[in-house]
């Protein structure tokens, strides 16, 4: 069995919900690749052969939603609590657990909008649409589907991340021994 890292005192779900959103992410990511790629996800030749730019803005958004989905290891890992050394002006500092919370459902009140809006967009018939057969209009839900688990992952994990962070009577786990206290803000 593969041994997850993570704090000793992060609970096991929480863990496996934090490992769980880069999972939830990839395969819209990887639709989105097989589009810019000219892959038969959907009937229109047109979307196959897109601009340069639009290419860029279909991988990047791919990469950036991957990335994203990667900093909710930082609630369930070391340097969720204190910065890396690497980083300039803040290695070795503690990260402050109310800003990384509001960070987190910054991120959490974000994706349900932009969850929202499509639903809205899609039983409303906002947009051109995407012509496609039956089964690519499958796999393209099967891709898309896992995202709506993304926020309520993030949620659920940056409550765990600010309930231990906060704990009373020293209980929580003590990085970067003198260091700026967890109320500072950097």
């Amino acid at each position: 069995m593969m041994k997850i890292k993570a704090l000793p005192d992060v609970p096991r779900w929480a863990v496996l919900a934090a490992h769980a959103v880069p999972l939830v992410t990839l395969p819209s990511g990887l639709w989105r690749l097989a589009l810019v790629a000219g892959l038969p996800v959907t009937q229109d030749a047109e979307l196959g052969t897109m601009s340069f730019g639009e290419s860029v803005y279909v991988v990047g958004l791919s990469v950036v939603s991957e990335l994203l989905a990667f900093l909710t290891l930082g609630l369930v890992r070391s340097w969720g609590e204190v910065f890396p050394r690497w980083m300039p002006f803040l290695g070795g500092r503690r990260v402050n657990a109310a800003a990384a919370t509001g960070v987190a459902f910054a991120g959490v009140a974000g994706l349900c909008a932009i969850a929202g809006w499509g639903v809205y967009a899609s039983v409303a018939d906002l947009g051109p649409g995407l012509p496609a057969s039956p089964a690519q209009d499958a796999l393209l839900i099967a891709c898309y589907a896992p995202l709506l688990a993304w926020p309520v992952l993030v949620a659920a994990v940056a409550a765990s991340y600010y309930r231990r962070r906060t704990r009373t009577g020293g209980a929580g786990r003590q990085y970067g021994a003198g260091r700026p206290a967890a109320s500072s803000w950097v």
